[in-house]
């Protein structure tokens, strides 16, 4: 198994949280999750964050609440909260993506409350 770039892993050998940026041969390039210091393991040394400790870090809010205060979360997460009750799983499915696309790009990639 390989893990595809951005995934969130845990480096075992420190129990250090990181996300993947690269990979060649046996070997992973990590980075801390936002930026910042990187650095490479063997692949072996790895395993797939859990959602727990994805919450932990702040990575996918805990719970039913939206994020930060975010006007943008509120909404979204009300709009598929509805998508969910209705029995179009198309637009249910499109109400999650367009909620974790704005998680991703406005709390996880520094873009600040929405």
């Amino acid at each position: 198994m390989a893990y595809r770039n951005g995934a969130f892993v845990v480096d075992t050998r420190e129990g250090r949280l990181a996300q993947v940026i690269g990979g060649a041969g046996g070997r992973v390039q990590l980075r801390k999750p936002g930026g910042g210091l990187e650095w490479e393991v063997p692949f072996t040394s790895l395993r797939l964050a859990t959602r727990e400790e994805r919450e932990a870090a702040g990575l996918w809010p805990a719970g039913p609440r939206p994020a930060y205060g975010c006007g943008e979360c509120a909404e979204l997460d009300a709009a598929r909260r509805a998508a969910a009750e209705g029995d179009d799983e198309v637009r249910a499915g499109d109400a999650l993506v367009a909620q974790r696309r704005h998680w991703r790009s406005a709390h996880m990639l520094g873009g600040g409350a929405g």
